[in-house]
């Protein structure tokens, strides 16, 4: 396709603009780690939620979500939005405690809960395990979408899109630190927002579309657009419904959607100003999230079936492209294509901002890891602010040639996603549970994360083999996981020796202070379901409004405004 020259202008001042932020804020984020990693723990809750809602926008998140269309229809994006049960439990239980808590980062939680060699082990072994392991994993799967979207739209090979897409955003958060992500993150949500949703508008729109209603009432696009699958069909209803929402949500470990909160979610709520904004942060994120950005990727992906109704018609279209890469979510990428020059600039540059916006976060996350809780907790102890920040950036960089590397040997956004809900299978509860049950300790943790990752193992390499195993499908190979998984680190749990009494009473006075660990924990609760009943009735009232289904839409905005006022005076009841 041709990339006129209007295009190019947009997609420049924008790359430009990122660099310049990220220049402009390095004197400042350079001063010590905490500012360069929180910045300054000043941070208002608005800033926090868009800057959490841009990085979980991820350039292969649209990708993803066009493949589950194609391949499942819309109530398939129900492996994902189970997820708002996770999120809306972080909302009303854990940030304030996370806030509270005054740490650096979610891995010297550690040693302020747990006490011994055991708990200083477990914060270095998860900094890299975490920081480096599974970081880069999650930051190729953003790069494969790059490598899609950079040969669609410009003929790039895979090292011209990798090397072009990496370098501004290694400049910006190698100098800027959090706070140059944070901006960044800002101004790049507002450009994907406005892309998505322009583009959407325009592929509707085209001749070979015929509009909304007609998309709708094509055969082929209308199997695939209920909200909720088939009850009478266990086949679909027991993996991309039940399974999510009774097991899936409180049991897996995954990014952006830690039990309990953690990650890239708890560096922001430990950078807000106070509990009250890291709380409001979370909130906003969770409704941004799950009720407001995704049904411009949806329509898209239904729009595809019309133009590419099946893998060899993209193939076909693309056939410079490696048959390995031909899969599902290469769909979005390629019904962007038939974006007008202007339009097509601010798309590209709203993808580009999505995948500078992920892979930032999770550089300077990952970055946070290996420099606070492992280079200077286990390597150099009396390392200054400076050196910190040296490290910092130079690890940044590494983080960054690694995730380009194995991106070149993943196929498709999903198997990655797969393979992160394995790997976390039935580590959910425990991290859950270890801020009110005492008898928790990092034995349980390490527990959890061996066995879970032997299984996610055994899985992958069984389905590169022809054994009896391979037949179980991924959603009971997930509860599989789970239940033994959990098994095994309550058997660990109630065997071996619980936490330093003393360390356990200082923990709790600081957390917890003189109230009971369970006060309010009534309003919490009836918070917690108002809140997710508050979204999901969002997310279905937008879709049924683009549906046509009027009456049902404002029945379902009228639920949420109710559901709304709880969560409000739950969250002042409960400060």
């Amino acid at each position: 396709m041709s990339i006129s020259t209007l295009d190019w202008i947009i997609i420049i001042f924008f790359l430009m603009l990122f660099a310049g932020i990220g220049i402009y804020v390095s004197k400042q984020a350079g001063k010590d780690s905490k500012a360069f990693f929180l910045s300054g723990r000043n941070m208002p809750w608005w800033l926090l939620g868009v800057s959490m809602v841009a990085t979980t926008f991820a350039a292969d998140t649209p990708n993803f979500v066009a493949g589950v269309i194609r391949e499942d229809g819309v109530f398939g994006n129900w492996i994902w939005w189970s997820f708002l049960l996770t999120g809306m439990l972080t909302v009303f239980f854990y940030a304030k405690l996370w806030r509270k808590s005054g740490i650096t980062t979610d891995l010297e939680f550690y040693e302020l809960r747990y006490s011994g060699k055991s708990a200083a082990f477990l914060r270095g072994f998860r900094a890299i395990y975490l920081g480096v392991f599974f970081n880069v994993v999650i930051m190729a799967n953003v790069c494969l979408a790059a490598i899609k979207i950079g040969h669609v739209m410009f003929g790039f090979t895979t090292f011209q899109t990798l090397f072009i897409a990496s370098i501004v955003t290694v400049i910006y958060s190698a100098l800027g630190g959090l706070k140059g992500v944070l901006i960044t993150d800002f101004v790049q949500f507002i450009i994907a927002m406005v892309g998505s949703i322009w583009a959407t508008i325009h592929i509707v729109n085209m001749p070979e579309i015929g509009g909304i209603k007609k998309l709708l009432s094509t055969p082929e696009v209308a199997s695939k657009t209920a909200m909720l699958p088939d009850f009478s069909n266990p086949e679909l209803l027991i993996p991309l419904l039940i399974i999510p929402l009774a097991v899936q949500w409180w049991s897996v470990w995954y990014p952006g959607a830690e039990p309990g909160g953690g990650g890239y979610i708890a560096q922001r709520m430990l950078a807000a100003k106070d509990e009250k904004h890291a709380t409001w942060a979370v909130l906003f994120f969770n409704f941004a999230h799950y009720a407001l950005r995704p049904w411009p990727w949806i329509i898209i992906g239904l729009a595809s079936i019309i133009i590419y109704p099946n893998l060899d018609s993209l193939q076909a279209a693309f056939p410079n492209l490696e048959a390995s890469f031909v899969k599902n979510d290469l769909s979005y990428p390629a019904m962007l294509t038939f974006l007008p020059a202007g339009l097509l600039g601010i798309v590209i540059t709203s993808l580009i901002a999505a995948f500078m916006s992920t892979i930032s976060t999770h550089l300077n996350w990952g970055s946070s890891y290996i420099v606070n809780d492992f280079y200077a907790r286990f390597i150099r102890k009396k390392a200054s602010g400076k050196e910190q920040v040296l490290v910092g950036r130079i690890s940044t960089v590494v983080m960054m040639l690694l995730a380009a590397l194995l991106a070149t040997v993943l196929e498709e956004a999903r198997d990655a996603f797969n393979l992160m809900l394995q790997i976390g299978a039935g580590t959910g509860l425990l991290f859950i549970l270890r801020w009110f049950w005492s008898r928790i300790n990092p034995y349980s943790e390490i527990a959890a994360m061996l066995i879970s990752f032997g299984i996610a193992l055994f899985f992958f390499i069984n389905g590169k083999m022809d054994t009896p195993m391979t037949t179980l499908a991924g959603h009971w190979q997930l509860v599989f996981g789970v239940v033994v998984t959990t098994i095994g680190w309550v058997v660990v749990t109630l065997l071996t020796k619980p936490t330093d009494e003393n360390t356990l009473n200082s923990f709790n006075s600081l957390i917890f202070g003189d109230d009971s660990k369970f006060k309010g924990f009534g309003m919490k609760i009836l918070g917690f379901f108002c809140g997710v009943i508050g979204v999901y009735c969002t997310l279905f009232a937008i879709g049924n409004f683009i549906y046509g289904k009027m009456t049902l839409a404002f029945g379902l905005v009228a639920i949420t405004i109710v559901c709304g006022v709880v969560v409000a005076k739950s969250l002042k009841i409960t400060k």
